[in-house]
């Protein structure tokens, strides 16, 4: 499904406005690291945490979502993690290369279905459907 491309200005994402791009404190930066490694590496939470940020944060996945040139399950993943724990996308970058194989593959996988999930949200609400209780009344 080929998506229209939407802009909106850094200062109306929600990644921008949570301190996702912002640079982590050197004296914190190797709790954060820890932090990240151990709640990435639980794809059950770390993908509940994407299915939230791809419901709240609506300009950023917007932004993004509809960038072909974004690597979509990462930019989930980093606003999940930012939008849980308040980490920065560098950190969460840092961390991913603890992950085992299976750990990375499984929270692809979660990431994937949050994409699909915000795809058919984005879908649906072009159409004028802007909740399940408009959805039920049409079908």
């Amino acid at each position: 499904m080929r998506i229209k491309r939407i802009y909106h200005p850094y200062w109306k994402w929600e990644c921008y406005i949570n301190g996702m791009w912002s640079v982590p404190e050197k004296k914190l930066q190797h709790k954060k690291i820890q932090d990240a490694i151990e709640f990435t590496s639980n794809h059950i939470l770390y993908g509940e945490a994407m299915l939230r940020v791809v419901h709240c944060w609506n300009f950023s996945m917007e932004n993004f979502l509809t960038n072909p040139s974004v690597n979509h399950r990462a930019h989930i993943g980093h606003c999940a993690c930012c939008l849980q724990l308040g980490l920065e996308e560098s950190v969460v970058r840092h961390a991913w290369k603890h992950l085992t194989d299976t750990q990375r593959a499984l929270a692809n996988l979660e990431a994937e279905k949050a994409k699909n999930k915000w795809i058919k949200l984005h879908a649906n609400k072009n159409k004028g459907i802007h909740n399940e209780v408009g959805k039920s009344l049409l079908f």
